[in-house]
């Protein structure tokens, strides 16, 4: 399970959305997530399901591993959509004491289900086809105007690439703790949910103090080549903005304006 997850893995490539700005690219992605959430109906969700769709289309990587990367939150995909099946209102399907399924549950289930593998593919986009630097680069332009105000700009794009980037380390390093137990006897998958949990607390303590003995290499590496935050460095790549990265982010803002407009003019609960 631990292999099957993706989040913070750069798959290199040329494709087209490979070369798109990374700052374009982060403004599409929480334009897809706000959006996403602003569809009220069916018919605004496939809009954004299909500008997904056509980012993954564009991306270069395989649709296996865009579904490699739902199978670790399939779990709560489930779950959230069995909580939804009971409520909505509606024709009555089933019933059976308190509990009652209905049309619009049905719908809500489904919807709710869609939603957040949408939002999963879409965050998978950014992160196959985006780098750790260049998402740095992107978020410390997009947040240069808060610099204004004093905020470490600089400091907070870092922090937040760098958690990106061990995220894949983080995992590897979990895996090999995971079976380095199971060769000395572990039992980790039987059992109920509580035996599971005590079963990796012999996981966690050695996982806890690799990561803290990682970021203190870290630390040190940075300190030896001199690394004292934003101010007066240079970049060796200027970002700039190409007429694909409009045309996108206006094929983005045209999916979005179609969203609105159909959560006004459109109130059928199952359209």
């Amino acid at each position: 399970m631990v292999r099957d997850i993706t989040l913070g893995q750069f798959l290199p490539g040329d494709s087209l959305m490979h070369r798109l700005d990374p700052r374009a690219k982060l403004g599409l992605t929480l334009s897809v997530i706000v959006f996403i959430f602003v569809a009220g109906n069916f018919l605004g969700l496939a809009v954004m399901t299909g500008l997904v769709f056509l980012g993954m289309a564009v991306s270069g990587v395989s649709i296996g591993r865009y579904l490699k990367s739902l199978k670790v939150v399939l779990l709560v995909v489930l779950f959230t959509s069995l909580l939804n099946l009971f409520y909505g209102g509606g024709e009555v399907l089933w019933e059976w004491g308190f509990l009652r399924i209905t049309w619009g549950g049905v719908s809500n289930s489904i919807f709710v289900a869609v939603r957040i593998i949408v939002l999963i593919f879409a965050s998978s986009v950014l992160t196959f086809t985006t780098s750790p630097t260049q998402l740095t680069d992107a978020l410390e332009r997009l947040m240069k105007p808060l610099s204004l105000i004093r905020v470490p700009v600089h400091e907070i794009a870092m922090m937040m690439t760098i958690a990106l980037r061990f995220i894949p380390t983080l995992l590897e390093e979990t895996d090999k703790i995971m079976n380095a137990q199971k060769a000395r006897g572990a039992d980790m998958e039987s059992g109920g949910i509580l035996k599971r949990v005590k079963a990796l607390v012999p996981v966690l303590v050695p996982l806890f103090v690799s990561s803290f003995r990682r970021a203190y290499e870290l630390a040190t590496a940075m300190e030896c080549r001199c690394y004292r935050g934003g101010k007066g460095r240079t970049k060796m790549k200027i970002l700039h903005m190409k007429a694909r990265d409009y045309i996108s982010c206006g094929v983005a803002a045209a999916a979005g304006a179609g969203v609105i407009l159909l959560r006004i003019f459109i109130t059928h609960p199952y359209l």
